[in-house]
C-alpha cells in the first residue's frame, strides 16, 4: 500500500516541479488565519484522519483496493493542482477531486488521501500552508469527500444513472469545497465585523472561477466513473457503487 501511494505522488510531483512554468499559491496560505483558528481546524480534522487511517489498514485486505487507494491519491493531488488564481481572497480556485476518492474510497479514506496530497503540495509546491492544512483538508477533504459520497449515493439508491450522479456529485464537492473556503475566510480575518457581509464578500469573489470548474469538475468525475464502469465494472461492483453488472451507465 505504502509502495502504491508513494509512486503516485512522487511520479505527479516530479511531472509538476519540472514541468510548470510558474507556480501559484493556492488554497488557504499562511498568514491568512490567525493562529486560533487554524488550530480549531485541525482540532475538528483530527477525528476523520483518524477513523480514515483505521479503515484503511481494514480495507488494504481487498485485492482491488491498494491500487485504487494509490490511483485515487494520485488523481487528487494532480487534479487539485491546476490553480486559477484570486487574488482579492489570498487563495486561487481549482478543482479537488476529492469526489473521485470518496466515492471509489469511501468518504473517510479521502479524507486521509487529500490531507497527504495537501501536505505534499505545502511542503513542495507552497501551495497552501503548514499552519492552515487543518483549514483547507477540512472543506477539500472532509466537506467535499462526504457530500461528494453521499451525493452519489443518494442519487444512485433512487435510480439516476452512473453519469448524471457523478456530475452531480462533484460539482456539489466542489461548490461546497469553496463555500466552506470561504467560512473560514471570514471567520478568521473578520475581527469585529459581522460574518456574513465578509463571507459573501469572499464567496461572490470566487463565482469567475469557481462556478465553470464546478461544471468541469463534475464532468469529469461523470467521466471517470463512466469509463471504470465500461471497462472494469468489478471495480464499482466491489463497492456497491452499481446495482447490477447489466446495468446500464
Amino acid at each position: 500500500m505504502r509502495k502504491t501511494i508513494f509512486f503516485g505522488f512522487s511520479s505527479l510531483g516530479i511531472l509538476v516541479i519540472f514541468f510548470l512554468d510558474e507556480a501559484y499559491g493556492m488554497h488557504i496560505s499562511d498568514g491568512i488565519l490567525p493562529l486560533e483558528w487554524a488550530f480549531f481546524w485541525y482540532l475538528v480534522l483530527i477525528p476523520f484522519i483518524v477513523y480514515g487511517i483505521k479503515q484503511i489498514r481494514v480495507k488494504t485486505k481487498e485485492l482491488l483496493w491498494k491500487p485504487l487507494l494509490g490511483l485515487s491519491a494520485a488523481l487528487v493531488f494532480a487534479i487539485s493542482c491546476m490553480p486559477l488564481p484570486v487574488p482579492i481572497v489570498g487563495t486561487c480556485s481549482h478543482p479537488c477531486g476529492t469526489s473521485i476518492s470518496a466515492i471509489f474510497l469511501g468518504p473517510f479514506v479521502s479524507v486521509v488521501v487529500a490531507f497527504c496530497a495537501l501536505l505534499l503540495q505545502a511542503l513542495f509546491l507552497a501551495h497552501g500552508g503548514l499552519s492552515t492544512l487543518g483549514a483547507n483538508t477540512v472543506s477539500m477533504g472532509v466537506i467535499g469527500s462526504f457530500l461528494a459520497y453521499f451525493t452519489y449515493r443518494i442519487m444512485r439508491e433512487i435510480g439516476i444513472r452512473i453519469p448524471i450522479a457523478g456530475f452531480f456529485s462533484g460539482l456539489v464537492a466542489d461548490w461546497a469545497t469553496y463555500a466552506t473556503t470561504s467560512m473560514q475566510i471570514a471567520l478568521g480575518i473578520r475581527g469585529e465585523n459581522e460574518f456574513f457581509p465578509l463571507f459573501w464578500k469572499v464567496a461572490i469573489a470566487f463565482i469567475p472561477t469557481q462556478l465553470p470548474i464546478g461544471i468541469a469538475e463534475g464532468a469529469m468525475t461523470a467521466t471517470v466513473l463512466t469509463l471504470i464502469y465500461q471497462r472494469r465494472p468489478e471495480i464499482l461492483l466491489l463497492k456497491n457503487l452499481v446495482h447490477e453488472k447489466g446495468e446500464k451507465p
